[in-house]
């Protein structure tokens, strides 16, 4: 399902970005939507000629941004979300909350972003954990070689729901129920799905999630996402510790406390805010498009891309079946290095990445398709021009 006219017609003027800048890159930084850009102005301003007078109003934002992550990932209540500083924060929390046994194991891939890379193998000197890398490239189904690495047992599956580099999507269903019968937690890095295409924790069986809103979720950078299962919470260790995260968070001259019963008991200090006002708009326009609308659309541009790409002589890196497809689109030229057509893709204009040995394009469902279009022009311009 894509974009009709009726939509296309609202959305533009949600998005103005200047005619000279194709923006493909919402893997990377997104853009905001003027909705959002007029929640932070408003907030900016009601905080230059009111001070801090409206503070109770800014928690019920914060109270409603709660529930809009919920609804994004279909999560049980409000009460399992937290507000993390970052995706890394968020499994930061996950890492060193668990209390790990020497030879505990941990099953990842050999393809994942530092950020859900470096943490668990920062447990191995202190915990005695062994991280097993699974390589996904090449395989025709990637689950089949996570089981296999999980079957001598594992503590923890750690996985991205979208790789990065070349936008391979797993079937988290399927790992999410060997996970249960194996008694493994699950964690998932769900930064390239959520806000891209419909992701929902409880069916894919995810004990803990996290996700940046500054790509897909079309937000500033600097407030995440954090999914706790509510069975879990009282398993993970509090690593932090301050006002925010005690039950009765305003009665400040108690001499005894509590950690909140809820995710809030992962938050340590002062809440983001202007981040909140900000990401709350950004979620109120996707959730009003709805999720199904939207993951059809991003997938719908991506297919466009695929095409064009192919028919203008670029191989396509991207697994681009049924199960596979998401906002991201991988390729390179057989004649061209891909560092070269990414350096001249920047200096033309084309907001996009180097990842997997390819450049990376990942549009979303409001881009134009005549923008897609002129970033293919570009890329066939920028593969073939003469060096020098």
């Amino acid at each position: 399902m894509g974009m009709d006219t009726a939509w296309e017609q609202r959305l533009a003027g949600e998005f103005g970005l200047d005619p000279d800048v194709l923006h493909l890159n919402h893997a990377g930084v997104g853009p905001w939507p003027t909705c959002t850009v007029t929640a932070i102005e408003q907030f900016a301003e009601d905080n230059r000629r009111r001070g801090s007078e409206h503070f109770q109003r800014w928690m019920q934002t914060e109270t409603k941004l709660r529930g809009q992550l919920r609804a994004l990932i279909n999560a049980e209540s409000s009460q399992d979300i937290a507000l993390m500083k970052s995706t890394s924060e968020a499994l930061s929390v996950v890492a060193y909350g668990i209390e790990w046994q020497l030879g505990d194991r941990i099953v990842t891939a050999s393809q994942e972003f530092p950020s859900n890379r470096i943490v668990w193998e920062s447990l191995r000197t202190r915990y005695g954990v062994e991280v097993v890398h699974v390589d996904l490239k090449g395989e025709a189904e990637p689950e089949t070689a996570i089981e296999a690495a999980m079957a001598d047992g594992v503590r923890l599956v750690a996985l991205s729901a979208v790789q990065y580099a070349d936008g391979l999507r797993l079937d988290l269903e399927r790992i999410g129920r060997v996970c249960q019968a194996q008694g493994a937690l699950f964690c998932v890095d769900g930064i390239q799905q959520i806000g891209a295409l419909p992701f929902d924790v409880r069916a894919i069986g995810a004990d803990f999630v996290a996700a940046d809103g500054h790509k897909w979720m079309l937000a500033p950078e600097g407030l995440a996402l954090f999914y706790c299962r509510a069975a879990l919470r009282d398993q993970l260790v509090l690593r932090q510790y301050g006002w925010h995260m005690v039950q009765h968070m305003g009665d400040f001259d108690s001499p005894t406390w509590a950690p909140a019963d809820s995710a809030r008991r992962f938050e340590c200090g002062s809440a983001n805010n202007l981040g909140i006002h900000a990401l709350s708009a950004s979620l109120g326009l996707l959730l009003e498009v709805g999720m199904v609308r939207v993951g059809g659309a991003v997938l719908a541009k991506t297919d466009h891309l695929v095409t064009a790409l192919e028919a203008a002589g670029f191989e396509i890196l991207s697994d681009r079946s049924d199960a596979r497809r998401s906002g991201i689109v991988t390729f390179r030229h057989p004649q061209c290095a891909s560092e070269t057509l990414y350096q001249r893709l920047q200096a033309a204009g084309v907001m996009c990445a180097l990842r997997g040995g390819g450049v990376r394009y990942s549009p979303h469902f409001y881009t134009p398709d005549t923008v897609l279009d002129r970033a293919v022009d570009a890329a066939c311009r920028a593969a073939h021009r003469p060096d020098g």
